[in-house]
């Protein structure tokens, strides 16, 4: 991370007032924002009101996350895919936030009568910095501290949900605390880091350890210029093939092959 000069946090502070202005004005130019957008508001109404299965699990988990309903279905599918299939490891996310998203995948186990470790991997603290290998620095810098979901918060979320079994917080950052965990093998890994070094510790420290059928959902492809091209750098530098399947604006999946060329 580079260095902060003393008046940095005050500076971000004016700035992130500003900041949704500037994100929409940012986001508008794209007609794809826009009709996905579109699309999000119709399809949160009707899971308010839908009598489904995912539909009912998202209105519980909705106050605790900025994940779209596109990308929190993916989750659910992802889990539902992973258990059906009997493919074996964790659970992991790596950013919570305020833990609806990992809380959701709680409760489809739950649903399932499935038995997972739950791996939540965060700073608890908000979003660290970007750095200048992120194109979109200057718009990405304004977000620092934002998307904050307190430790406490998270876990007193999983034991109201009653989902606080088998469930590990780890506190800190991705680069610090990913390479020395003990996870040997992982099923379905969310990446919601936002920027490009997040992003990239995530796939460098994790990947190998995702089983063969295993689910990988990024949540900020499409969001996100630094997200994108840490995914891009390291599926282009490991000569994985498979290709990416759209959620929606932002979010995008694709399923761990047995072969790295198929």
């Amino acid at each position: 991370m580079r260095p902060l000069s003393p008046q940095a946090g005050p500076q971000r502070a004016a700035l992130r007032g500003r900041h949704p202005w500037r994100e929409i004005f940012h986001r508008v130019r794209d007609p794809r924002f826009l009709a996905d957008s579109a699309l999000r508001t119709v399809m949160q109404g009707w899971d308010r009101v839908s009598p489904t299965e995912f539909s009912s699990l998202y209105r519980r988990v909705r106050a605790h996350t900025m994940c779209s309903n596109a990308r929190l279905r993916g989750l659910y599918r992802a889990v539902q895919y992973v258990v059906s299939h009997e493919i074996e490891g964790d659970i992991v996310e790596c950013g919570s936030a305020r833990g609806g998203s990992a809380a959701l995948m709680a409760l489809t186990l739950q649903k399932l009568h499935a038995s997972r470790k739950i791996w939540l991997f965060d700073t608890f603290d908000g979003l660290p910095a970007p750095t200048v290998d992120d194109p979109d620095f200057e718009l990405a810098d304004l977000f620092t501290g934002t998307c904050v979901g307190t430790l406490d918060e998270v876990g007193e979320l999983f034991r109201r949900l009653n989902v606080a079994n088998n469930v590990e917080f780890v506190k800190g950052l991705f680069q610090q605390t990913l390479p020395a965990a003990p996870i040997s093998r992982i099923a379905v890994l969310h990446i919601d880091g936002d920027w490009y070094e997040s992003v990239r510790a995530c796939l460098d420290s994790l990947y190998d350890q995702v089983v063969p059928g295993g689910v990988i959902q990024l949540d900020d492809y499409g969001y996100w210029k630094g997200a994108r091209k840490a995914v891009d750098e390291f599926l282009d530098q490991r000569g994985i093939q498979t290709p990416l399947h759209r959620l929606d604006y932002s979010g995008r999946f694709f399923i761990r092959s047995s072969s790295i060329a198929a």
